[in-house]
């Protein structure tokens, strides 16, 4: 059985483990079973053979028209979350080959030292994964951060651990999971000093990268989003 394959059984199991309790949190509980395996497997899978990316089952976009349906995504985007971005719990921003960009606080959308999304950020995540819903013809890239307190090694896994949630939770609102990729970086790309507080939670941050897919340039939707 493919690495695909063995993912599309586990998420299923996870899904009927959810279901069939009476948990109050079960979607929670369930979304983060599935993100962990989708952050595992379907987060980092390639063809053993050919060494491509496996991935979703995309509808590609014409070079010109990118524009325009990224235009009316990022529209979308900021009409539906005008609360969270004006309490400065998410912040959207256009890269310069038309990804989105959508920095998660942390402090919002996690408890100290956990990987469990806080129930009142849910709503939020809704609106995110309606919308992913909705534009289909992209890859979404989540990446955690961290400040640099606690080793390391400690942080690169809590950060993945948020990511995985992240994903987890957009999956069992029905994003397809083979649309998703996740990564933990830790501590290693702050965008404010640790010498602060303040700046040490503008580090802890997780980061939704939506990347058009382009007819002709597929595999770069998949590659590993990095801006210098």
């Amino acid at each position: 059985m493919n690495k695909r394959k063995i993912v599309l059984a586990l998420m299923a199991s996870a899904l009927v483990v959810g279901c069939a309790t009476d948990d109050p949190n079960r979607r929670a509980k369930t979304g983060a079973a599935i993100g962990a395996v989708a952050g595992a497997v379907l987060g980092h899978q390639l063809d053993d053979d050919s060494g491509r990316y496996v991935g979703a089952a995309v509808g590609a976009l014409a070079g010109g028209g990118v524009g325009y349906y990224m235009d009316n995504q990022e529209k979308d985007f900021n009409q539906a979350m005008a609360d969270e971005r004006q309490q400065n719990a998410i912040q959207i921003e256009r890269m310069r080959d038309d990804t989105l960009k959508l920095s998660l606080d942390s402090e919002v959308s996690f408890d100290f030292d956990r990987a469990e999304i806080k129930p009142a950020f849910r709503p939020s995540l809704d609106k995110l994964g309606d919308l992913l819903i909705k534009y289909n013809r992209t890859i979404v890239h989540v990446v955690g951060h961290t400040d640099n307190i606690g080793s390391d090694g400690y942080n690169r896994d809590l950060s993945l651990r948020r990511a995985d949630s992240v994903v987890g939770y957009l999956i069992s609102r029905g994003v397809p999971g083979d649309r998703m990729r996740t990564e933990g970086r830790g501590e290693s790309e702050p965008r404010a000093t640790n010498d602060t507080e303040a700046g040490r939670q503008l580090n802890r941050r997780v980061e939704v990268y939506v990347k058009p897919v382009v007819e002709g340039q597929e595999q770069r939707a998949y590659e590993s989003p990095r801006y210098y």
